[in-house]
Formats: C-alpha cells, structure tokens, sequence
C-alpha cells in the first residue's frame, strides 16, 4: 500500500475520532480500559491494528471486544483476540500502545512505520469480528472500532451485543470451521446442546437440585441466560436476577468482582439459606458461586473451588477411561488461596503450575498439559484439551468396554461444553452443574472439600504503577529495592503467613494481598504492609501526596 493510500487514516483521525486528550494509555492484561470519554481514539487505532494483525496471520479474522468487563458503567474498553481466539500476542501490546498515544498528525506515518516493522501485506484482505457489552458508550466506540478497519480497507463484521467468550468463540470457528459455527446461534448450539446432551445421561440424584439462582451483573451474560434459559427442557430451572432493568447498574454492587472482592452478597438478589448462586460479571466471562448459610452469612465458592472442582472430575473420568497417562494439570496465580494449592497437590495430587496474573499467561501455562485447568480466584478460567485428548477419548468412546465408553462419552461431552477459548461465565456455569449433579452434591459439600486460608487484599492508588517490578510469578517484588525485605520480615511472624506486592496490570494502583491462619491477623498483616511498606514509599515520592485518602480496602 503506498503513503498516499494511508492519507484517510488521518483524515477519519482528523474528522471523526481525534485525539483529545494527552494522557498515557497503556495496553494491559485485559487490554485498554479507562473511562469511556477517553477512548474513541484509541478504539479507532485498535480498528487499524486490528486489520495489520488479520494481514500478518494470512487474513484469518481478528477479534475486537469493546467491554470493561466488570468494571462500573462509566469505563469501557477494548482488547483484540487473535486467530485462534486467545488474547492477543504479548509482543504485540507494545505496538497497540504505541499507536493508542501518538498525535493525530503522526498517526499516518507511524502507521506506515509499523507496517514496515510488522511485515504486514497490504494487498491480503483482511476480517476483523468486533462486538460490544451493553454500556451506553459501546455503540459509539464500536462504530469507531468500524473505522478504523474501514480505513485500511479491512471488512469488519459487527455482532452487536455479546458476551466476551461469545466473540471469542466466533472468532476461533471462523478461523477453525471444525470447532464450530461462528455466530451467537453456533455457540448455543454446541454449549448448550452439549450441556443437554450430558445432563441425559446423567440422572439427578442425592442432595442436587436443578434449582440454580444466577446474578447477571446487569450486564450481557444475564441477557444471553435469558434466551438459553427457554430451551433447557427442564434440565436447569435458571432463576435470573439483575438483568438491567429496575434502574440496576452494571456491576453496581453486584456481579462476580463484587461478590468475590467485598465478600458479600450482591443486591437485587432474593437469597434463601443454601442455595446455590452463581454470579457473572459484566461481560460474561467471569463467574463466581456463593450462598448464604441460615445465619444469613455469605460463603464464597471461587475460581479455585472451581478449578478444584473440574480438575478432581476429569481425574475420575479419566480413570473410568483407563486413560491416566495423560498429563492433567492445574494452573493458577499468586492470588490462589494456599488451602487450594494444598488440597490439589497432596489430595488430587495433580501437578500446579503457578503464573503471572493474567488469564493469557494461565491459558498458555495450561497448553502446556494435555488437559490443563486453569482459574484465576476471580472466577475466570476454563479448561483446555490437547489434540491427542481428544483423539485417545473418542477411540476410547468407540472401542472400550462398556464402562470405558460410558466415561469416554461423558467426558466428551464435558469437552463439547467447555468454550476452550477463554473463560467464559456461561459454560462454566453449565460445567459446574454438570460436576455437582453428576455427584450428587449441594453447595456444602462442595464446600466441605477443604477451609480456605483467610485472607486480605487492599489498594492504593500511585503516581506510575511501572516502578514495581516482580518476578517468581508476582510473588516477589524485584523494585523499589528492600520492599521485598520487609515484606518476607513481616510474614516470617505469621502461622501460615504469605503475603505479596504487586503492580495492577490496568491501573497505576499496587495491590497488596496477605492471608494466615485467622482473619484478624490476615488483616493484621495486611494493614502492617500499609503502615510499615507503604508509608515509606513516600520517602522516594512514589505515591500521590493525599495517600490516606487513597486507600481503598476491598475486603471486609
């Protein structure tokens, strides 16, 4: 493509969506997320990466996701999903970050300069799937996302409101015709004809019901429920609250963030003692479960019970297979309850491998198995099958005694159902209830597998959150120096003590997580790390001079 072909790239800067402000947007681990007003510019430049992306992957289809997942209603966001439906390539978001924060009158020529240095072949056609949450600003971002791939001469398909894993999933098809048809039509036909056709043969016994309460978040995932909820045929009675209407805010005390971080139960939610809830975030692919015992207290079930959850069925479906030489592993991050990594390591004894926050790096640790499992606490996870899975699991299902053929085909099933893309709200959901009625099992005993270690989480806002560097999975803090000093000199007086510090992937805040064997020294050892950590970053002036203002507790 010559220069002057590249002249409308400044000209719907110029006209449509020009750059308004100068403040720094960095591509994170969910991609750029900030208030909405600041980006139409940026999602306009992510339209024309996007098309540099399809054009350097021979012209298979990008994805574009304008969310801000469970963020409140005045952020947004967009990120991009490459060909095989998986986060975008990590050397990539340097690019994405480059392009976001140039000016207007640089936008051509440092266009042209990332072709070049990408490689990229203008002559290629190029597809781009975008889709958006249901925030007041997603049309108008979406419609800039439209523009950009316009400008490079891409075809941009739009898919109106979708859940995340939706998208994820059209993405993958389009690209892999044998993982399924890339609509909203083809994802409910193989999710939840997967999630019927399993539930047949399993019969509902012992303390399961197929009652379930489900908080959408006021957001897409509640939505999408409500149409699957009509064709179950009986199988799952959905009970749906907070679907957006009533004046419900998105994730405004409620969804999975909210329930997981505040340790509460969410509003606009009718809660009878034990039973089970599952709360969604906003875009759908985050899930949590919960219920509240007869002294109305909130008992959290989280991403690890249910990676715990998932890992300990496949083992037995496994077993039933006599297919246990293949490899099952389980992945999670620093913010996994220790309990967690215990119980699966000595009672499941199912190797852990333990990564950077971020469901990328969990995704590709989880390849790395031939059935890896992975979750973030958060409740985002899915589970991934290698090719050789699949192909020893159906040769089984079609070769082995009658009680080999029967797990090989629940397992096969429980495949079909997984969206293996990403993590994603819905199919967890159904994968969850497939666990528990297959077991028989009602939220207590669920719950009974193991006791959390109490825990505490705390952030404070800072001036760069690019100082704080770590480094052992962001367990250990390489930058400021000392910090990680202290930090090992506190825990050092705590019984099952464990503590870390580390840089939000989204936002100039740190985090701070602390957890031991009683809550009230979890939360000791929490505020030592505000009093005697924090405080003194002030003396190399990291933190914004109002610090006490700025600190915002996120656990009781």
């Amino acid at each position: 493509m010559p220069p002057s072909s590249l002249r409308v790239v400044y000209a719907f800067a110029r006209e449509m969506h020009p750059k308004t402000t100068d403040i720094f947007i960095q591509y994170g681990t969910a991609g750029f997320r900030t208030k909405a007003s600041l980006l139409e510019h940026v999602v306009y430049r992510m339209g024309l990466l996007a098309v540099l992306r399809s054009r350097c992957k021979n012209g298979r289809t990008i994805g574009m996701m304008i969310t801000a997942s469970h963020n409140l209603e005045p952020d947004n966001g967009v990120k991009l999903i490459d060909p095989d439906g998986e986060m975008l390539e990590e050397s990539w978001e340097g690019i994405a970050t480059r392009l976001a924060n140039v000016s207007d009158n640089d936008l051509e020529s440092t266009t042209a300069q990332i072709i070049k240095e990408v490689n990229a072949d203008m002559a290629l056609k190029a597809s781009v799937y975008i889709g958006m949450d249901t925030r007041y600003t997603s049309p108008r971002l979406a419609a800039a996302a439209v523009h950009g791939v316009m400008a490079l001469k891409g075809t941009a398909k739009e898919f109106g409101i979708v859940t995340t894993p939706i998208l994820h999933f059209c993405v993958k098809c389009r690209n892999d015709n044998t993982y399924g048809t890339p609509t909203e039509e083809g994802y409910y036909e193989k999710i939840v004809g997967a999630f019927k056709s399993i539930r047949q043969k399993l019969p509902v016994c012992g303390n399961y019901n197929t009652t379930l309460y489900v908080d959408g978040a006021n957001g897409v995932g509640g939505k999408k429920l409500n149409i699957i909820k009509k064709t179950l045929d009986g199988e799952l009675d959905l009970v749906l609250f907070n679907l957006g209407g009533n004046g419900g805010k998105l994730n405004l005390n409620c969804g999975a963030d909210f329930v997981k971080v505040s340790q509460k139960p969410p509003v606009g939610v009718e809660h009878v003692p034990y039973q089970r809830v599952a709360s969604l975030d906003g875009d759908g692919d985050r899930i949590v479960y919960y219920f509240v015992d007869d002294s109305n207290n909130m008992q959290l079930l989280d991403g690890d019970r249910i990676a715990t959850l998932f890992a300990s069925y496949i083992t037995e479906l496994l077993k039933g297979c006599d297919a246990t030489h293949l490899r099952l592993g389980l992945v999670q991050t620093a913010y996994a309850n220790g309990a967690s990594t215990k119980y699966i390591t000595e009672n499941l004894k199912i190797p852990v491998t333990c990564v950077k926050t971020g469901v990328k790096h969990l995704h590709h640790a989880a390849l790395s198995y031939d059935i890896g499992v992975y979750f973030e606490a958060n409740g985002h996870g899915t589970v991934v099958y290698s090719d050789v899975t699949k192909s020893t699991i159906a040769k089984v299902a079609q070769e082995g005694d009658t009680e080999q053929r029967k797990a090989a085909q629940l397992l096969l099933s429980f495949i079909d159902l997984t969206n293996e893309t990403v993590g994603d709200a819905i199919s967890d959901l159904f994968l969850v209830e497939t666990v528990l009625c297959a077991r028989g099992h009602d939220v207590r005993q669920w719950m009974e597998t193991y006791n959390d270690l109490p825990c505490r989480q705390l952030k404070v806002t800072v001036e760069d959150r690019n100082v704080f560097k770590t480094t052992d999975a962001e367990r250990k803090c390489t930058s400021p120096e000392l910090l990680q000093e202290r930090i090992d000199a506190l825990v050092s007086s705590y019984t099952c003590g464990r503590a870390f510090v580390r840089p939000s992937g989204t936002e100039d805040v740190v985090r701070v997580y602390a957890e031991a064997d009683a809550q009230e020294s979890a939360v000791k050892l929490a505020e030592e790390h505000k009093g005697k950590l924090l405080w003194k970053m002030l003396n190399i002036r990291l933190f914004s001079k109002n610090i006490i203002s700025e600190y915002k507790f996120i656990l009781p």
